[in-house]
């Protein structure tokens, strides 16, 4: 690849002190120190109702839109997501359902199909998440995305980053930055 990968980040959260959001934060500003072109994406910033046909046929709403550009300009994914009752919380999937529909004239799964992703979790418990991973693999894989290998579940995130938002303990931030690394290889880098 001629130029760095575009990758861009997320987290399944809007809340303000979302440990989700920290994670992802930290793990862009690694893969922009590796060398990726990075764009950070805040779900609040992309207001869009609860996915429907119905909707959908009265014409797919400007934050649907804007979302799924984004996405179709990126070369891989990097996302963080809660566990709510061991799935992805609605907000994530809502997202991902409406950035998955194509446009007329436009291939399916334009937004998803070959593009390379890294997955994080983080909770204030002791299991940091790791059940939605598998959840959230299954459906990135099931719409083409190239999940690698290397998950990781952030535990007792509450305590895990600094004032700064850097984490705190090295054998975590070896874990992000290896989901990052193998993102970055599998998106051309």
């Amino acid at each position: 690849m001629a130029s760095s990968p575009r990758i861009v980040c997320f987290a399944g959260s809007t809340r303000a002190a979302s440990f989700n959001v920290r994670l992802v934060r930290a793990a862009a500003r690694m893969a922009k120190a590796s060398g990726a072109e990075v764009e950070i994406l805040d779900l609040a910033d992309y207001d869009m109702p609860i996915f429907g046909e119905d909707l959908e046929a009265e014409g797919t709403p400007e934050a649907a839109r804007a979302f799924k550009e984004k996405l179709k300009g990126a070369d891989g994914f990097l996302i963080s997501t809660p566990e709510y009752n061991s799935s992805y919380p609605a907000l994530l999937k809502n997202a991902i359902d409406w950035a998955s529909r194509p446009a007329e004239g436009e291939a399916m799964l334009a937004a998803f199909k070959g593009k390379a992703c890294g997955l994080f979790a983080a909770s204030a418990g002791g299991l940091g998440g790791i059940r939605v991973l598998p959840q959230l693999r299954a459906l990135m894989m099931n719409i083409g995305v190239r999940v690698v290998p290397t998950q990781f579940g952030l535990a007792q995130a509450h305590e895990a980053f600094d004032d700064g938002g850097e984490l705190t303990d090295e054998r975590a931030r070896a874990m992000v930055e290896a989901v990052v690394k193998e993102t970055l290889a599998v998106a051309g880098i």
